[in-house]
């Protein structure tokens, strides 16, 4: 079937729903919702008039307390004495504001849906959360949610409102029903998926980086068969027991350790809603693509190139850490994730980032990528101070900079969405590129230009601690780690991560839906189960491929060609 990559705007021109608290009735439509939720925000609005003139980073009088819930990563290691809930962050919150954050609960990646479910359904929910699309919508209908209309237009910074309106409006509207806004979401210049490999295991075998997946395939088999880490060398990473073998449209954020990237190269997209020849979506886990793809990968598992723990191992960065595995699926931003202890354990393991495998076709390299809103900050109908969320963001955005990651990253700040401007990362590996080459000083870039860009200032002042000569060369023996470990993290995660994509003939793939139909909500799940246990067979070779055509067969019978009737027409109202 022909893929077409769908423009962003329409991608993005979706309206998704939110959040509440564990006091709230809940109303039985969503007439009934959004009538009380735009009461509230009426009354909200009143409130804070009378409250004189709002201030972006105003501190509370008297100590306010904020409860909240996050998704942790369980391998996070914090200084003795600090955890999830208690942090530089929390400590920095408390002083700028005199707000006293209170976890209701945490949750791992793994598990956080699950557990952000149970709170929605049982209506215990905290002051404010992040939450995917489909629970924000979930929590519109019963009536959960603040309305923050009025909250973001007086105490959102400047800052915070350019970012916003840098995404051309989407990112308000995505939050909005009936011109109102019951949530906050994420703005930025998009995620998608690389390929890291161990460099420093090709120049030991003399081989090129490679471009298509048949390339990939010849490299893995060289590390693996020449046994070039001595430890029993893994070719590829697969995901970790809970993990997704690839990302979907109702989780499109960043899949590590998956085989998201691997898919796109076979010119497959499962999970992925695409637009076929005859110009109808038709979903990409049924695709032949996609079945093509899935016998290769059996063969790679067969052929010993895939780690034979996948989907059995806690953790799928455990042997790429320890120096065993010489490739793996990731964002660009994995300074912040695996790197930092694969170099503890050896400074000389060179992982770099490709955006491979590039479509046999066309020569152009065509991720899945992420909707313009994967994250929704939303605030409980019931809060006392609703305007806490957004000051939070507020201070993230003008200190973010000042924070050492080293200390525990910047995913454990309390209500956290990834404000920034839509180029924000092109801009900044561009600027570094500059300053490095000595076109540019930092000099040279304005006061607007450090606001907008808010870690722009500290990357620059930091890139030349870190980076050493030669500065067109990324290997890892070209950094000094141990300089700034928080600065190498983000600087190196740019270079290298979002400098393979500026580099790269980037096409993204858009998914045609971001969000559920009214029979995927019922159906959904089931189907999802059957597809994923269906998949992880046929590559752990535990079932034949011919698996995949019974698969197609169940999915249409059971609800398939209804939702995908549904995402039609929905795609149809957005033309």
């Amino acid at each position: 079937m022909k893929r077409k990559a769908i423009a962003l705007i329409m991608a993005a021109a979706m309206i998704f729903t939110g959040c509440g608290s564990s006091k709230t009735e809940t109303a039985n439509t969503p007439e009934a919702a959004s009538a009380a939720q735009e009461t509230d925000g009426a009354a909200s609005a009143a409130a804070q008039e009378t409250a004189g003139e709002a201030d972006p980073y105003g501190k509370y009088e008297e100590p306010v307390t904020f409860t909240v819930a996050m998704s942790v990563d369980p391998n996070e290691v914090f200084p003795e004495g600090d955890s999830y809930t208690d942090n530089q962050y929390t400590r920095y919150i408390k002083e700028q504001l005199n707000v006293d954050v209170e976890f209701l609960f945490t949750a791992s990646t793994s598990d956080w849906d699950t557990k952000v479910n149970l709170a929605i359904t049982s209506n215990q929910i905290p002051d404010a959360m992040v939450v995917n699309a489909t629970q924000f919508n979930q929590m519109y209908r019963a009536g959960q949610l603040a309305d923050l209309t009025d909250v973001y237009d007086q105490y959102a910074s400047d800052t915070m409102k350019s970012m916003v309106n840098s995404s051309n409006g989407l990112a308000i509207e995505n939050v909005s029903y009936k011109d109102r806004m019951y949530g906050l979401t994420s703005t930025s210049d998009g995620d998608y998926e690389l390929t890291w490999i161990r460099k420093d295991w090709l120049g030991k075998l003399n081989l090129e980086p490679p471009k298509t997946c048949e390339e990939l395939e010849a490299v893995a088999k060289a590390f693996v068969e020449n046994d070039v880490s001595g430890k029993g060398t893994i070719g590829f990473a697969g995901p970790q027991s809970g993990g997704l073998l690839n990302a979907t449209f109702l989780n499109n954020g960043t899949n590590n350790y998956g085989f998201d990237s691997y898919f796109n190269g076979f010119g497959a997209y499962p999970g992925w809603w695409l637009i076929g020849e005859d110009g109808k979506p038709v979903y990409g886990s049924i695709t032949p693509e996609t079945r093509n793809a899935l016998e290769k990968l059996a063969s790679w598992y067969k052929d010993g190139l895939i780690d034979p723990e996948m989907g059995i191992r806690q953790d799928a960065s455990e042997p790429i850490v320890a120096g065993k595995t010489g490739i793996f699926s990731g964002g660009w931003w994995m300074g912040y994730a695996c790197l930092p202890d694969v170099i503890a354990n050896n400074p000389e393991a060179n992982f770099q980032a490709y955006a491979i495998p590039v479509n046999d076709t066309n020569g152009k390299y065509t991720p899945h990528a992420s909707g313009a809103s994967y994250a929704y900050l939303v605030v409980s109908k019931d809060c006392e101070h609703p305007e806490i969320a957004v000051k939070l963001n507020n201070l993230l955005i003008r200190d973010e900079g000042t924070f050492d990651t080293s200390q525990g990253g910047i995913g454990n700040f309390p209500c956290r969405i990834a404000f920034g401007m839509q180029d924000e990362s092109v801009f900044t590996v561009n600027a570094m590129r500059d300053v490095l080459a000595g076109t540019k000083t930092v000099d040279d870039f304005t006061e607007e230009d450090f606001t907008l860009y808010k870690l722009l200032k500290n990357d620059l002042e930091t890139i030349s601690t870190v980076k050493k000569e030669p500065y067109d060369s990324m290997d890892i023996g070209t950094w000094d780690v141990q300089a700034n470990p928080g600065a190498w993290a983000r600087d190196y995660s740019l270079m290298v991560g979002w400098g393979a994509l500026i580099d790269s003939q980037l096409e993204p793939v858009y998914s045609a839906i971001y969000q559920q139909t009214e029979t995927m909500e019922q159906r959904w799940a089931n189907l999802e189960k059957m597809e994923n246990e269906t998949f992880m067979k046929i590559i752990m070779n535990q079932e034949p491929i011919e698996a995949f055509d019974t698969f197609v067969e169940n999915w249409k019978a059971q609800g398939g060609d209804i939702i995908t009737e549904e995402v039609t027409e929905f795609y149809n109202s957005k033309q």
